[in-house]
């Protein structure tokens, strides 16, 4: 019985809302703006009662799990809950968690200080910084409340990260959504310049109702050609930058196994934490409909009952949704290597998650010529 509990208890990601407003105003952000009214219901900032729940639920969770998980800061932007409240949330989840589960932030960077970081050196925690390309790209989304670019900002952040004694650590790399209308190539030489320590792309928010910005039909495959223009900047390149996209779908390809969410036949368990203390599906989910990502029994961590909620079976039709139902995918051969895309890529009005990706399309495209590329290579090594 216990054994069967921890089973299906295991979470891979735990991510913990600690600030429900952003001192940005992205477009695309899934968040603010595309339909979703939940952050203004929220408490701005999680609370130290609330830190203490999630701590102490944490540390229950980890004495039980057979894998460490990971804790991921997000918001909003995190950064925004200033020094004091920061050194109190991660001292709490430090002291709570044995050293080896990750803790780390997603930040847009603007508030990064020397200060803020030597505390997440302190509790050893790890930076991500977003950063969509050069300031053409970047600033054409990531805006400020009054519509101005954020780029010379973010950059004076990252070079605050990079210049810290315990950058080797702290840098966790750099997070872009892509805009198809720019160069791949031009993306990926800027941020080679860079040398993060990885760099990962994220295609648009949207879904079969509300089609994602710059694809102008499902069948349509703008972000396809992106990726294989920026396949073959990092095909060329003899010490390439690590991308996890490509690195798992040529994993995949060559028989390996994926680390992230959406890709291959995977099975992750990831839970959210709101700045009340909900428990939350993956916020991602809002960008589909407003109150997607909500749990229709609402759990607060506080309850306690953090173990008796992974176990039940709400928790696990959720975890369940990760995996396609579409007959198309089902009876797709590239399945394996696709998994069938992120789940708010699915959704239509019409009948909710039961599609393949809004992105079907545009991954058929990226695998058809990752293939090829192999194919191609795997000849002329035996030529050789």
């Amino acid at each position: 019985m216990e054994g069967d509990f921890i089973h299906d208890a295991e979470l891979d990601t735990v991510l913990i809302k600690v600030a429900s407003r952003c001192n940005i105003n992205c477009s695309y952000c899934y968040v603010y703006n595309m339909g979703d009214d939940n952050w203004t219901r929220m408490e701005k900032f999680m609370s130290p009662e609330i830190i203490l729940e999630v701590a102490k639920s944490l540390q229950q969770l980890a004495r039980r799990q057979t894998k460490a998980f990971s804790i991921v800061l997000h918001g909003g932007e995190p950064f925004l809950l200033g020094e004091k409240k920061l050194e109190f949330l991660l001292g709490t989840l430090r002291n709570a968690l044995p050293e080896e589960f990750p803790i780390s932030i997603q930040t847009n960077g603007i508030l990064i200080t020397e200060k803020i970081l030597d505390i997440c050196s302190t509790y050893h925690t790890s930076v991500a910084v977003s950063l969509d390309g050069p300031e053409e790209v970047n600033d054409k989304y990531r805006v400020s409340h009054k519509n101005t670019g954020t780029y010379h900002q973010v950059l004076k952040g990252i070079e605050l990260l990079k210049a810290h004694n315990d950058s080797t650590f702290l840098n966790a790399g750099l997070l872009a959504v892509i805009d198809v209308e720019s160069d791949p190539g031009e993306v990926y030489n800027f941020f080679r310049g860079m040398a993060p320590a990885s760099v990962d792309f994220l295609y648009k928010d949207g879904n079969h109702t509300n089609l994602p910005t710059g694809k102008s039909s499902i069948a349509s495959v703008e972000y396809g050609k992106w990726m294989v223009g920026l396949l073959e900047s990092y095909l060329q390149d003899p010490d390439p930058l690590p991308i996890r996209i490509l690195d798992d779908m040529l994993k995949v390809l060559l028989g390996g196994v994926v680390s992230k969410e959406g890709m291959g036949i995977t099975d992750f368990g990831i839970i959210i934490i709101d700045t009340d203390g909900t428990i939350m599906k993956n916020d991602t989910l809002k960008s589909s409909y407003n109150g997607a990502d909500k749990f229709t029994k609402p759990v607060n961590i506080k309850d306690g009952n953090l173990l008796e909620f992974l176990a039940s079976d709400t928790f696990q039709e959720y975890r369940k949704m990760q995996k396609p139902t579409s007959w198309q995918c089902l009876e797709c051969p590239l399945l394996n290597i696709c998994g069938g895309g992120m789940i708010l890529h699915r959704w239509k009005k019409e009948n909710g998650f039961n599609n393949p990706s809004v992105y079907c399309s545009d991954q058929i495209y990226l695998i058809e010529n990752m293939k090829e590329i192999i194919a191609k290579q795997l000849q002329n090594a035996n030529i050789g």
